[in-house]
C-alpha cells in the first residue's frame, strides 16, 4: 500500500494542493521516510512543502491531527521478553526489560557505562533494577550498537535510544509526561548528552559518575569548556548529577564545569531545575544509598512541555523540533532563545545563525491561536495576524506521536 502511494507522488500535480488523495500519500511517505538519512530528510522537507499549500479549517486540523496521532500508535511495539533484539533478524540492538512490567508509573531508559570493547546491559540492569522497581517503573536497558569510547552517541546508538522510547511507550501505553533518562559512567554521560540533545522529552534526567564531553586546555589538562549542545537545551528538564569527588575514571573536573555553565545559564535565561550531588570518598562506586537515593529525587517528577522560553543549541541534522520551535534545516551549534508572552499574545525570538526553515508553532497552550499574534526575529517584526491551521505542520509535529507536543499552525520566522 505504501509503495503505491510513494509511486503515485510524482504522477499527482504539482501546481494547485494537493487533493484528498494525494494528502493521504504524503502523509504516509512522511511517516515512512529515514528521519535519520539525508535522503529521507530532504524528502520530508519535500512532502511538508507541499503539504504547506493546503488550507485547513480549524475542524479539518484536529481531523487530520488524530489521524497522524492515530498512524503512530500502530507503529513497532516491543517484545516483552526480558531480553530481545529491536531488530531480531541481524540480532541488532539488544534491549533489557526489567523494573515494573504490569502497570509501570513511568519509564526510564537506562544506560550503561563502559568505553572501548566494554560495556553491556546486564550491567545496567544489575545496578539499577531494584531502585527501578521501588519507584514501580518500567525499566528499558538498551545495548550500545558499538562499543566506542562515546557509545551512546556513535553507530546509531541515540537513533536507537529514541526508537526504544517510541516502542516502550506504545507497548505499555505510557504517558510521555513520566519518560527519564538515568545512567552511571558512560551511561551518565549518555544522560547528560541524549537528554539535552532531545530535552523536550524527559521528566528528568540521571546522570551518574559521567559528565558532559570536556574541552581541555592542552598545556594544564584543565577543562575549558563542554561540548555544545547540551547546557542551553536543558533549561526545562529536571536535571539531578551525581559525582564522587575522588573519582579516579570520571574526575569531577567536567562536572563542575558544566554545573558552572548551568548557573551562568540560570542567570541568563531563567529556568533551570537543576542539582549537582558531589560526596567524598566514593571513587566510582554507586551515590550514598544506592540509585534509589538518586532516583528518588526525580520520583514525582512530570515534564514541562509548555515552557514559555525555550533555549535551543541543535547538534544534529534530524532533530527538527525543539518543545514549540520547529526547524527544518537546524544550523549546527546555532544559538535560538525563544520567549512566549501570553498576555500580549507574542513571541520574540534570539537567533545568531541563519534562521531559514525555523518556525514558532502555535497553539492554545502559550497563546491564544484565534487572536492577532506577533512574531518578532531579533527585535523586527516577521509576522502579524492571525495564524492559520497548517497541515504541514500537523504532520510534521504529529509524526512524533506525542499529543502534548502536537501542533496545528506553524509561523515562518524568514
Amino acid at each position: 500500500m505504501l509503495s503505491l502511494a510513494l509511486a503515485l507522488l510524482p504522477l499527482l500535480s504539482q501546481d494547485k494542493p494537493p487533493a484528498a488523495a494525494e494528502q493521504k500519500a504524503l502523509i504516509e511517505a512522511y511517516l515512512a521516510a529515514d528521519w535519520r538519512s539525508e535522503a529521507g530528510l530532504a524528502e520530508r522537507r519535500r512532502i511538508l512543502a507541499r503539504l504547506d499549500t493546503v488550507a485547513l479549517t480549524a475542524a479539518t486540523a484536529a481531523a487530520q491531527q488524530k489521524k497522524v496521532l492515530d498512524a503512530w500508535e500502530k507503529g513497532r511495539e516491543l517484545a516483552k521478553d526480558s531480553r530481545a533484539y529491536f531488530w531480531e533478524k541481524e540480532q541488532r540492538g539488544l534491549y533489557l526489560v526489567g523494573g515494573q512490567t504490569r502497570k509501570p508509573r513511568a519509564l526510564a531508559i537506562c544506560m550503561h557505562g563502559g568505553g572501548v570493547g566494554e560495556g553491556d546491559a546486564s550491567s545496567a540492569q544489575g545496578a539499577y533494577e531494584e531502585a527501578l522497581r521501588g519507584l514501580d517503573w518500567l525499566a528499558i536497558y538498551p545495548e550500545v550498537l558499538e562499543k566506542t569510547e562515546c557509545g551512546w552517541t556513535d553507530s546509531g546508538s541515540e537513533e536507537f535510544v529514541l526508537e526504544l522510547v517510541d516502542a516502550a511507550r506504545r507497548t505499555w501505553k505510557l504517558s510521555p509526561e513520566r519518560v527519564f533518562l538515568v545512567g552511571h559512567s558512560m551511561g551518565g554521560y549518555g544522560s547528560w548528552t541524549l537528554g539535552a540533545h532531545h530535552a523536550d522529552q524527559w521528566a528528568g534526567l540521571a546522570p551518574s559518575a559521567g559528565a558532559p564531553t570536556p574541552y581541555l586546555d592542552r598545556g594544564t589538562g584543565q577543562v575549558v569548556d563542554i561540548a555544545a549542545g547540551v547546557v542551553p537545551n536543558l533549561r526545562n528538564v529536571a536535571l539531578r548529577i551525581y559525582q564522587s569527588d575522588d573519582d579516579p575514571r570520571v574526575p569531577p573536573d567536567a562536572n563542575r564545569f558544566a554545573v558552572q555553565r548551568l548557573k551562568e545559564a540560570q542567570l541568563r535565561w531563567g529556568g533551570f531545575d537543576f542539582e549537582y550531588w558531589e560526596v567524598p570518598g566514593r571513587a566510582h562506586d554507586a551515590p550514598p544509598g544506592g540509585f534509589e537515593a538518586h532516583l528518588a529525587k526525580l520520583a514525582e517528577t512530570e515534564r514541562t512541555t509548555h515552557p514559555d522560553t525555550v533555549v535551543w543549541q541543535p547538534t544534529l541534522p534530524w532533530k527538527w523540533q525543539s518543545y514549540w520551535l520547529f526547524w527544518e534545516t537546524p544550523v549546527s551549534e546555532a544559538l535560538v532563545v525563544a520567549r512566549a508572552d501570553r498576555a500580549k499574545n507574542e513571541v520574540r525570538v534570539e537567533c545568531d545563525k541563519d534562521a531559514r526553515g525555523l518556525y514558532v508553532l502555535v497553539d492554545e497552550h502559550l497563546l491564544d491561536p484565534k487572536k492577532e499574534l506577533a512574531v518578532f526575529l531579533n527585535g523586527a517584526e516577521v509576522f502579524r495576524g492571525v495564524p492559520a491551521p497548517s497541515l504541514a505542520a500537523v504532520v510534521a509535529t504529529g509524526a512524533r506521536g506525542d499529543p502534548e507536543l502536537a501542533y496545528r499552525a506553524r509561523v515562518p520566522l524568514f
